[in-house]
């Protein structure tokens, strides 16, 4: 599910966009494998049918609240980079959405576990010039890269703004040659 290009700005170009890290499934993925295990375990070990019934209905339940709905939220969740923004979309039924202007942000910053380190994620902390302050991000890939793509893409707004770039990367509105 891509981000709809209708709701970008005149102008405004997705540089990349990306879900949470793969690593937000496996809970629900180890949820699902013990639960059919233990489940089918149970089922064929009682002999009363009103015992299977209820073993039926809480593996419905397990599959509902520890599988479906992590996934499901997994799905519904996207964070756009473009040379204007951040955006952060989620939810499926309720939908959240924070937009963070480049030109806003004062620092990017990022944190990362152990486990962080091993599967290559974190956390981005955004920094801004808004009201709501501090923009966190969970469950970013490759966090240190995108880090970096951020001050990139920053760097490029605030040359944008000034009266745009040359072809050689310098900027018509700052002087080249020190005066």
């Amino acid at each position: 599910m891509a981000y709809p290009r209708k709701l970008l700005s005149p102008g405004e170009s997705i540089k990349f966009e990306m879900r949470p890290h793969w690593r937000a499934l496996l809970l629900p993925m180890i949820v699902l494998l013990a639960l059919v295990f233990l489940g089918t375990w149970l089922f064929f070990l009682t002999d009363s049918s009103i015992l299977r019934g209820i073993i039926g209905l809480v593996g419905i339940v397990i599959v509902l609240f520890g599988v479906l709905i992590p996934f499901l939220r997994w799905v519904t969740t996207i964070y756009v980079f473009t040379d204007r923004r951040i955006i952060v979309r989620k939810g499926l039924l309720k939908k959240e959405g924070r937009d963070v202007p480049l030109a806003k942000v004062n620092s990017v910053s990022f944190e990362q576990s152990v486990l962080g380190r091993i599967f290559n994620f974190g956390v981005l902390q955004i920094e801004s010039a808004n009201v709501d302050g501090t923009l966190s991000i969970k469950d970013v890939p490759d966090v240190e890269e995108i880090q970096r793509d951020v001050y990139r893409l920053q760097e490029e707004d605030d040359v944008r703004r000034r009266g745009g770039s040359h072809a050689n990367g310098t900027s018509p509105v700052l002087p080249t040659d020190g005066t």
